[in-house]
């Protein structure tokens, strides 16, 4: 059966456009060893990347073997907010895929508000996508339900078939499916392809592949 063209693009933040996670991983190692408990890179990676919140927390507090004041993350901020001002640029070839585009794009991530245009902003990327900016903070839940990309969708007017979602993480892909979107795996990060792949998702290394990938599925 032919599904409908392509009307909307949903961009994941971190590890999509911004080049985020290399830099969180090692920020979640200093804060996981400073609390008491110690994660490797590797299982910081398998676990965590694009988890909500609440998986995060309670896979430290399992591993403490006590719970954490609610709200407990917030003392870290500062943390990544001063590496990402140090280190974080664009992800490779994404700013000429986005150029390149003429499909409209958003994005819809599991972030605060803030951390989104924040990271946007350091990265030069936030001129592109003014006004269409979605965090799980606009959904009763994150990915992997599929609440928010079904909230981006409505709020660009655009119908969940004629959607594709650029993701890099399980959980990313598995909301876009749970949604009824086309999802488009970038394994060119840390995720591997094997953790991506599965029915209804294309994989790609190369952000500037993107606006030709698309381009075959938009008519």
């Amino acid at each position: 059966m032919t599904r409908p063209p392509v009307e909307l693009v949903i961009f994941d933040c971190d590890g999509v456009l911004v080049d985020s996670e290399r830099i969180a991983v090692k920020v979640d190692a200093v804060i996981m060893a400073d609390l008491g408990c110690t994660f490797s890179e590797e299982e910081i990676i398998e676990r965590f990347v694009g988890s909500p919140t609440e998986v995060y927390t309670a896979a430290v507090e399992e591993r403490l073997g006590r719970p954490l004041e609610k709200g407990w993350l917030r003392q870290y901020e500062h943390l990544y907010l001063a590496a990402f001002e140090a280190e974080l640029t664009a992800v490779d070839g994404v700013e000429e895929a986005l150029n390149d585009l003429t499909i409209p794009v958003c994005v819809a991530s599991n972030s605060s508000p803030a951390s989104i245009r924040r990271t946007l902003e350091i990265a030069a990327l936030s001129d592109l996508f003014e006004g269409r900016i979605f965090s799980a903070a606009d959904v009763p839940r994150s990915k992997p339900a599929p609440d928010l990309f079904l909230h981006a969708a409505h709020s660009m007017g655009v119908e969940p078939e004629r959607c594709v979602v650029i993701e890099d993480s399980a959980y990313g892909v598995q909301a876009a499916r749970a949604a009824g979107m086309r999802a488009f795996g970038y394994c060119g990060g840390l995720t591997p392809a094997s953790r991506l792949k599965g029915p209804g998702t294309t994989l790609f290394d190369d952000m500037r592949d993107l606006p030709r990938m698309l381009a075959n599925v938009a008519r």
